[in-house]
């Protein structure tokens, strides 16, 4: 396993999918060998499709509670992984006085998808099968079966 990061941070608009899901994944594939958070930059609400589509694979998220940047206790992170164009731009402002990595992974926001609930169900899964892989390549880990 490559050197990892001591604290990974996952940051997008409102800390209600994108963010959980990933914190969620990361922390399932990692566990406590990496303190992993996620924030937004409005606070939102947490997005029951984002819960059922990781409870899909095995991954519970239902004590996830959205918080911002600003409700963060330790901003020592050395890596940031920001998902939606709006919290790229926070994590580059707080980030500009300390030694911390900034990745953008712009990620699709499946909440703005229409229909039956299949449909919509279909696009969390996209998203989460997209942010697993991301993971997956970005940590070095192997897979782990098909998504």
């Amino acid at each position: 396993m490559p050197d990892l990061p001591s604290a990974v941070l996952f940051a997008c608009t409102s800390n209600a999918i994108r963010s959980p899901m990933a914190e969620g994944i990361l922390k399932h594939l990692l566990g406590r060998r990496v303190f992993i958070d996620s924030v937004g930059v409005r606070e939102g609400q947490l997005d029951l499709f984002a819960v059922a589509v990781l409870e899909e694979i095995g991954i519970d998220i239902t004590r996830h509670r959205p918080k911002t940047f600003d409700d963060l206790d330790d901003e020592s992170f050395d890596e940031i992984i920001s998902l939606s164009p709006e919290a790229h731009h926070r994590a580059v402002e707080m980030t500009r006085v300390m030694a911390c990595e900034t990745v953008f992974w712009n990620t699709f926001d499946p909440s703005i998808v229409e229909g039956s609930r299949e449909a919509r169900l279909t696009a969390f899964r996209q998203v989460r099968d997209h942010l697993f892989r991301q993971i997956q390549t970005r940590f070095c880990l192997a897979p782990m079966g098909d998504l």
